[in-house]
């Protein structure tokens, strides 16, 4: 497979770059300029209309959003067993819980970093309110869950789950209540954060905090 990940550092395709780096995948990284706005050149949107990162281009397809590109990794390695088979049990937690990434923790992660978005300038702080209750709900639920039935989001088993959660986990370093104050999402980032692939997408894309 011929696989280009465009990617900014520090974003959703921190999940998408790691997992290439776990299956041991070749691939090409082109990192977009945020800051000088390259995620929005025509060429770019050609890709992904929203002018977002990450976009993963497979033999001349373009997939968008980072939690389908991981799922879709997820089935294309089939034998590697990170993604459970359609129509299993497990798949239907595994979509569950990659949807409540999808749809609860990004977009309330998303209130907290753009808090003007929701409800305009004059509402941010009370934007700002809402996201953070949110985001230590959902944080609160993946701790209950992990002390349930652990260690990984699917029990016994890696999968797919797992790396963009701590990717998420990672969001959360610099906000009031980082994950590290649950015991049991500290511990869990720990056991994700000492996987080779860990140490190795953090040297690629030359991040130092949260190690």
């Amino acid at each position: 497979m011929d696989i280009t990940l465009y990617h900014a550092p520090s974003t959703a395709a921190l999940a998408v770059h790691w997992l290439l780096l776990e299956l041991e995948w070749p691939h090409q990284v082109r990192s977009l300029d945020l800051e000088k706005r390259e995620h929005k050149t025509p060429e770019y949107l050609k890709l992904n209309p929203a002018g977002l990162v990450p976009t993963l281009v497979i033999d001349g397809q373009a997939i968008c959003e980072a939690a389908a590109i991981v799922m879709h990794l997820g089935d294309l390695a089939a034998a590697r067993e990170l993604a459970p088979p359609p129509g299993t049990p497990e798949r239907g937690q595994y979509l569950r819980w990659m949807f409540f990434m999808a749809n609860t923790l990004q977009p309330a992660y998303r209130a907290w970093f753009y808090p003007a978005e929701p409800a305009g300038p004059e509402n941010v702080e009370a934007s700002r309110r809402a996201a953070r209750a949110r985001i230590e709900w959902a944080w609160e639920e993946v701790a209950r869950h992990l002390s349930a039935g652990g260690p990984y989001v699917l029990g016994a088993r890696l999968s797919v789950a797992d790396f963009l959660l701590t990717m998420l986990m990672r969001w959360s370093r610099n906000m009031p209540k980082p994950v590290d104050h649950w015991p049991v999402l500290h511990a869990y980032a720990q056991r994700m954060k000492a996987r080779p692939s860990f140490k190795e997408v953090y040297a690629r894309e030359g991040l130092t905090d949260w190690t």
